[in-house]
């Protein structure tokens, strides 16, 4: 077989789906998806427990077989070419996994042990001598922040030094393609802050990420397309900019939120009904823009803070997608 024998023509995704689905029994998990993550994304994959995501994710990496579909990851079909697939793609899937009585170095060399490395990722350094795999596995704890425990045997671990030993596995081999399920689960706020400026690293060098997470506030600071899974079925794919789009309304935030009601004809302050008032020293305007909301408060003389479109976020357009 050719280098590129089995390679989709033209296909310059990193991960494809058309039609896939999954049923067990008369119960389907996932309903005929049409993922389009496109290389160098941070594609964001969402839904709430029990949406298909899991199911979704271990179908892509051939842990689990399609009742129908078709797969492509990194422009290859999958399950059938997952030998030349599988070694460039980096997975974390369910929670990490690792022998507890060993310590992190010596489960990051058996997994090393297990292939070579892909020449050329961002972790790569040589394809399998002693000496470039002792610098793979140290590089992949160095970046995860376990360099310092790195002897300690997996068993002494808490639940989030878990989760970034399962990371620094699927970093081992400088993977073009990472799939991660709940990557931050059980991390404290700066963990997951860690994690993050790992993963954006690791993307502006080339590395695609698919980040399956309930943690909506996460994907929002990461992620630049988000997929949306509800009950099986992809109800929204899209860019996130477009994903949070505009409301209709004006946000101001006034230094006199009375005086600016009365510039703009908003009725008094109201504690039990606030109305048009967002929170202190905010205004919401329907209808009204910018630069005209501006321009009435300073002719009225009200000190402008700051006067911004309204954005829905990325919890009010998932909220809404699966209700």
């Amino acid at each position: 077989m050719t280098p590129d024998e089995g390679r989709a023509p033209g296909g310059e995704g990193a991960v494809v789906t058309r039609g896939l689905t999954k049923r067990y029994g008369r119960v389907t998990a996932v309903d005929s998806l049409d993922l389009d993550v496109r290389a160098g994304d941070r594609y964001g994959f969402l839904g709430p427990n029990g949406s298909g995501k899991t199911t979704t994710v271990r179908m892509l990496l051939g842990l689990v077989y399609a009742t129908s579909g078709d797969i492509e990851v990194l422009g290859r079909s999958m399950p059938r070419h997952a030998g030349r697939v599988l070694p460039e793609v980096g997975a974390l899937v369910e929670g990490p996994g690792a022998y507890p009585h060993l310590s992190a170095r010596a489960n990051l060399r058996l997994l090393d042990a297990a292939g070579p490395p892909v020449a050329g990722g961002p972790l790569a350094d040589g394809v399998g001598s002693r000496g470039s795999r002792r610098r793979r596995i140290e590089a992949a704890l160095e970046q995860v922040g376990l360099a310092d425990v790195g002897r300690r045997p997996v068993r002494a671990y808490s639940l989030g030094m878990r989760q970034r030993l399962g990371l620094a596995a699927a970093l081992l081999r400088g993977p073009r393609l990472l799939v991660l399920d709940e990557p931050t689960n059980g991390l404290d706020p700066r963990g997951i802050a860690e994690i993050r400026d790992l993963l954006l690293d690791l993307n502006a060098r080339g590395t695609t990420v698919f980040l399956s997470s309930h943690l909506l506030a996460e994907v929002e600071a990461f992620c630049t397309r988000v997929g949306v899974l509800d009950r099986g079925r992809l109800v929204a794919q899209d860019d996130l900019d477009t994903l949070r789009g505009p409301t209709g309304r004006t946000r101001v935030r006034v230094d006199d939120v009375a005086a600016g009601a009365r510039a703009l004809g908003l009725p008094p302050r109201d504690t039990e009904r606030p109305g048009p008032f967002a929170g202190e020293g905010d205004l919401v305007l329907d209808g009204t823009s910018v630069a005209d909301a501006t321009e009435r408060l300073v002719r009225a003389g009200v000190r402008v803070l700051e006067a911004v479109p309204e954005r829905r976020t990325l919890e009010e357009s998932v909220l809404e997608l699966t209700t």
